[in-house]
């Protein structure tokens, strides 16, 4: 447990940095806008090309990681719809929905990839790259559908599939892997510009990923909120592991698919709530106090599914 806790405390250091320079005078409050979008743009489809289209997925069992991560999508995107009825029934309208079906079901893919190299080198990347490589399309393309559905935009056919077709996170996960199957090989220069990249966004993106988050929130969280905690950091970790036991998948695979899953959610749905008409606010308290509560709850889920891995 102390061994796992370690490797996550550097993260989290990362994460309270950007939450304390956010607050203070030394950095311009425009800064912070800007890199937002440089983050949601340029730093992570570009780490998301770099994973996926250099890792060797013929080295793990791919076919069942993938496998085992879409279904666990599916699950939690059944269960989160099944409970719309409840919540509209207690007055939550659909624009608040779509922000609590998207931290639900989302998951921060620099906070993931960060853990999975402390902890356990390249194989913990190449797992979480498998886990990108099948649900970042899908699952974006889900919590895009929900929010064109939900948000009180248009729902016609021609706004969803452009939002799906400019979407840089789809874009990129999408180029990564034709990359890779097709065996193309990019021009070296420009390889390395992405490398250059790549290496960069995951610390910016965990100081990013604070500078978004409100400390106010997590004092005194919504109901709501409290729900997205228990689903993203409990039942979709939960969920994860048991198919994977199911699979019959052990040792660091299993852990790697128990930490994709038991990560907060992503800070780039914020963007996608303020630009398609989602509850941002709900959304920016739900981050920050899965993001405080993930400090506590990962470690657990770690060392338990590690305990169901076998050892």
């Amino acid at each position: 447990m102390l061994i796992i806790f370690e490797s996550i405390l550097p993260i989290f250091l990362l994460v309270i940095l950007g939450v304390v320079l956010k607050r203070t005078t030394l950095i311009n409050e425009s800064f912070w806008s800007g890199l937002e979008q440089f983050g949601y743009f340029v730093l992570f489809p570009a780490l998301l090309f770099q994973t996926l289209s250099t890792t060797n997925f013929s080295a793990l069992d791919s076919g069942s990681v993938g496998l085992v991560s879409l279904l666990a999508v599916g699950v939690m995107t059944a269960l989160v719809l099944a409970i719309w009825p409840l919540l509209k029934a207690r007055g939550m309208g659909g624009p608040s929905y779509t922000s609590v079906f998207q931290t639900s079901t989302r998951w921060n893919g620099f906070m993931a990839l960060a853990i999975a190299e402390k902890l356990t080198g390249q194989t913990g990347l190449s797992v979480i790259a498998i886990i990108m490589a099948s649900i970042i399309i899908p699952l974006n393309l889900i919590n895009v559908g929900v929010m064109v559905w939900f948000s009180g935009k248009s729902r016609g056919l021609k706004t969803f599939v452009f939002r799906i077709i400019t979407n840089p996170i789809i874009i990129g996960a999408l180029l990564g892997v034709l990359v890779n199957f097709a065996g193309i090989s990019i021009y070296a220069p420009v390889m390395t510009a992405v490398d250059l990249i790549a290496s960069a966004s995951l610390g910016l993106g965990l100081v990013t990923v604070g500078a978004g988050l409100r400390v106010a929130d997590a004092l005194k969280p919504q109901p709501s909120v409290l729900m997205t905690v228990v689903l993203k950091l409990l039942v979709f970790p939960a969920v994860a592991v048991l198919l994977a036991l199911a699979f019959g998948l052990s040792g660091e695979i299993l852990v790697m698919i128990a930490l994709g899953a038991a990560v907060p959610t992503a800070m780039n749905g914020y963007v996608l709530a303020k630009q398609m008409g989602g509850d941002a606010d709900l959304y920016a308290a739900a981050a920050t106090v899965q993001t405080v509560a993930a400090f506590f709850t990962i470690p657990v889920v770690l060392y338990l599914a590690a305990q169901a891995a076998g050892g």
